[in-house]
């Protein structure tokens, strides 16, 4: 048995145009859901229904191994189009096994999380139910238009704290096997369970509105500050990180690069705190020691082909570990540094598949703008 995650993602949208790679907390609102499957145990693959070929492009810059695209016809992409219909084209066209399970996931709730996919499998698989949905508990006393209450007695007011609420279909997933999809032509069937999810996860993302409060909830509840009490060393890339990636030349040929005076500060409240920083790059240039001399950081190397290798030495003499380490880097020479250490960032321009890396902190702020300073402030509460 299989289990199938489909997220349906067309170009259409009313409320807020290209919604689905529209930037939530720094990463296209689709990132956060096909994050959470890709790293889900109990997930194998993820299909990504789409008629757009932005949104294709966007999450194939993700870099993401199990996920594949399906092509969803346009009279299934349509407003009027149900999500059925897209996961019924899908099962015909893919004829997966009757037995496997299916995954319907929506991207407009970007709070579920690889925990949550794990674990609806295993009560789907582990009780006497045929389908299950998430939910979210809301505590609100529900009336009809005619007046009836739908959910408690009036005469009988509960006080809030002793009140068990109502389970509210939040929106986020569903999941059910592959015959029974077919066979009732619908996400649920049978003796239908409920997946309970956090209550700050009842909001769903589908007009302006909800998007402040969106971003406020996820960083709020689902992306703590690392633990940064352990940091020992702290080190940056240069070009992309301190600079803005540019190359500048005069007419005599002489190389400048323009760097942010925020991010000196940033090295320098770190050593305040007894933190050593430094910087590692591949590029070879004078003007990148001269920037580094006038900062007074404790280490700075240059011309560095395996970054990881160096910092792992310089771990050694320190007598330290990688997890001991922050880094900061934009591109793919810094992907193996940034996978190891123990807190990673880049800023917010930084290339896709660095984006991508689980756990790393993506910054708000470009390179060569202070995005060291940001992710300085942003671990160690400094204000100053």
């Amino acid at each position: 048995m299989s289990v199938i995650a489909l997220v349906p993602a067309r170009c259409g949208s009313k409320s807020i145009r290209l919604k689905n790679i529209r930037p939530f907390c720094g990463r296209p609102l689709l990132y956060w859901c096909l994050s959470a499957l890709q790293n889900a145990k109990q997930v194998d693959r993820v299909i990504l229904a789409t008629d757009c070929v932005e949104i294709e492009s966007c999450v194939k810059g993700f870099g993401f191994s199990k996920i594949s695209i399906f092509h969803r016809v346009e009279e299934n992409a349509r407003d009027t189009s149900s999500t059925e219909d897209v996961m019924l084209e899908y099962l015909k066209f893919e004829n997966p096994d009757k037995n496997d399970l299916l995954f319907l996931v929506q991207a407009t709730n970007p709070f579920s999380t690889s925990k949550d996919f794990d674990t609806a499998v295993d009560l789907l698989n582990n009780t006497p139910i045929d389908s299950l949905l998430s939910c979210s508990r809301v505590k609100r006393f529900l009336w009809t238009e005619q007046g009836k209450p739908l959910n408690y007695q009036y005469e009988k007011r509960p006080r809030r704290q002793d009140f068990p609420g109502t389970m509210m279909e939040n929106g986020a997933f569903y999941l059910n096997t592959v015959s029974s999809i077919v066979k009732h032509r619908n996400r649920l069937s049978g003796n239908i369970g409920i997946y309970e999810m956090p209550a700050f996860a009842a909001l769903e993302l589908d007009e302006e509105d909800d998007w402040q409060q969106g971003e406020y909830l996820m960083k709020k509840y689902l992306q703590p500050k690392p633990n940064v009490k352990d940091i020992r060393l702290f080190l940056s890339d240069v070009d992309g990180v301190l600079t803005d990636a540019g190359m500048y030349y005069t007419e005599n040929g002489d190389e400048l690069k323009k760097f942010n005076t925020y991010d000196g500060m940033g090295f320098k409240l770190l050593q305040e705190l007894g933190i050593k920083v430094g910087i590692v790059t591949k590029e070879d240039r004078d003007l990148n020691r001269r920037r580094a001399e006038k900062l007074k950081l404790d280490y700075h190397f240059h011309g560095v082909d395996h970054k990881l290798k160096l910092v792992s030495e310089l771990c050694t003499k320190l007598g330290i570990s990688l997890k001991e380490v922050a880094y900061i880097g934009d591109d793919i020479n810094d992907q193996e540094l940034l996978r190891s250490v123990g807190l990673a960032a880049c800023p917010s321009n930084a290339r896709k598949v660095i984006q991508s890396i689980p756990g790393i902190t993506l910054l708000e702020t470009p390179g060569g703008k202070g995005a060291v300073r940001e992710f300085v402030e942003l671990l160690w509460d400094i204000t100053e």
